[in-house]
């Protein structure tokens, strides 16, 4: 099968880095005493993390060897009320589909119906970056390494709005690179979405039809799926939870079909051990052969640099789909977390080296249960024992992260003591547009500016806060926080343009009246 060639992997640095890091060989460090220790810790410690953070469920996961062996759920699916988490429980997965959906992609590259290396244009002919030349360089494998050169979250705000997946791989467009193809990471949802795009248009499918034929079925998972439809069509289904006044509420739902490969699907405990045997397996599922060995293996290869994980010391990398890390002990782990801020969290993590594999699956957001549970157990079956309280520092670094993007709206919360006055609203209404977003159009309704956004004319309710400086709160949902709206007021005393400053992070965020004078 064929690999990543040298000429857009290039491995030196990184796979040295990974040899030299890596332990000699040896006998197994995880004896049948050491894992039956650990999983009976996970009995004791799931509960106590459950009435610790108030989490209201969470469902767990362990393979060793080809077999599943712990699978249980604690707490309940919704808060408040009677229904149980077991493991046929479905839980949104968040971004813990990006990994599954590599999977998927290394079926068809086991099969040679697409080649990591193959250029996302020739099989989705309509995709374009900014730059011509990375339109016809970027790879299936770029996007899924997060190296396309994409700035990281592009296209999400345009998901927020309502824009459906064609129409947000379209506008990708209209971005600038945050940096030049290969050499850096940035994070993009709808860059790997694009990957993925590519390798469902060169087999012709879905991605959720190919999902499910390539994976979910011939794995037997049959509560697992990549429709948003089917999770809400589920009894047995785990709501999302977020933290409102001192309490888990199930406030919000997320329907991410626009993303699905990156952050779309939902399964169980139970689907999801049988995805990771086949990953542990090398695409062996029991006897069976699934997938090319090869074609699964590159997916963990380390393509780009990560940095240091700031909770674990970790070093870490990214594959296709995966993050790859190194303990400070050398051992290396393929793993993926997910979240979304409307109430879910998942983590699964893999140790290869001792065909071991943990997934904990919770239903509120944040906190630090999932990550905790997961590095607790590794130390237990690795050390014998927790180092120390994983979950209470997964759960500092998340309210570390709640904060700052509570304090990126404090700058409004105070309005001036003396104000200067707005013009007339007249000066700010009409139609506005930007290639990337589209029309804004602002209108003045029961005395009050209204901006309306999107294709389903989003509509964001603007309070005056100094002079031509207006403030919005762009999502209900968290991390909620006011953003600032600036207007530039041309000659005439009415509004040239306007800057949505949440939306301006790459530079997007600039309106420019569109209509003719009056």
């Amino acid at each position: 099968m064929p690999s990543l060639t040298a000429s857009r992997w290039q491995p030196s640095v990184i796979t040295l880095a990974l040899l030299a890091a890596a332990p000699p060989a040896h006998a197994a460090e995880v004896t049948p005493e050491r894992l039956a220790a650990a999983l009976a810790q996970l009995d004791v410690l799931a509960p106590r993390v459950l009435q610790t953070t108030g989490v209201p469920g969470v469902a767990i996961v362990v393979v060793h060897n080809d077999r599943v062996v712990y699978l249980k759920g604690f707490g309940v699916r919704e808060a408040g009320k009677p229904g149980v988490v077991g493991p046929d429980t479905v839980f949104q997965l968040a971004s813990m589909s990006k990994p599954i959906a590599s999977t998927v992609v290394a079926s068809l590259v086991s099969d040679g119906t697409v080649d990591w290396n193959d250029p996302a244009s020739r099989h989705m002919p309509q995709f374009q970056l900014s730059d011509p030349w990375v339109t016809r360089e970027v790879t299936i494998a770029d996007l899924f390494a997060h190296r396309s050169g994409l700035p990281g979250g592009a296209g999400d705000d345009l998901e927020s709005l309502g824009y459906d997946r064609p129409e947000i791989l379209r506008r990708l467009r209209f971005l600038a690179p945050a940096s030049s193809l290969r050499s850096a990471y940035a994070y993009s949802n709808f860059g790997l979405t694009a990957g993925a795009q590519a390798a469902a248009q060169a087999a012709g499918k879905s991605w959720e039809d190919l999902a499910a034929e390539r994976l979910f079925r011939p794995l037997g998972m049959a509560h697992t799926s990549a429709r948003h439809a089917d999770f809400t069509a589920a009894t047995d289904r785990a709501a999302l939870h977020v933290w409102e006044q001192g309490r888990w509420a199930p406030s919000f739902t997320r329907q991410p079909d626009a993303q699905a490969p990156a952050g779309g699907v939902s399964s169980t405990a139970r689907d999801l051990a049988q995805w990771m045997r086949l990953e542990l397996g090398s695409g062996m599922l029991g006897a069976q052969r699934v997938i090319a060995a090869d074609a699964l293996a590159q997916t963990h290869q380390p393509l780009v640099a990560r940095g240091q994980n700031p909770v674990t010391g970790d070093t870490s990398f990214y594959g296709l789909g995966w993050n790859v890390d190194i303990d400070t002990r050398g051992h290396i782990f393929w793993n993926h977390a997910g979240a979304f801020s409307q109430g879910a969290q998942t983590v699964v993590n893999l140790l290869p080296a001792e065909k071991l594999g943990i997934t904990v699956l919770t239903n509120a957001f944040p906190s630090g249960a999932s990550n905790g549970l997961i590095n607790s157990f590794y130390d237990a079956v690795l050390y014998g024992k927790p180092s120390q309280d994983w979950v209470a520092l997964w759960g500092k670094a998340y309210d570390g992260l709640t904060a700052s993007f509570a304090a990126g709206g404090a700058a409004y919360v105070t309005r001036p003591s003396t104000p200067l006055p707005a013009l007339p609203l007249t000066a700010y209404s009409g139609t506005y547009t930007n290639d990337y977003f589209g029309t804004l159009e602002i209108t003045q309704e029961n005395g009050r500016l209204v901006a309306h956004l999107g294709p389903q004319r989003k509509a964001f309710v603007f309070a005056h806060f100094d002079q031509n400086t207006f403030t919005y709160v762009p999502e209900p949902e968290p991390p909620a926080a006011l953003a600032g709206v600036t207007f530039s007021i041309g000659p005439d005393r009415r509004a040239q343009s306007v800057v949505l400053e949440n939306y301006n992070g790459d530079g997007q965020g600039v309106f420019t009246r569109v209509e003719p004078p009056k």
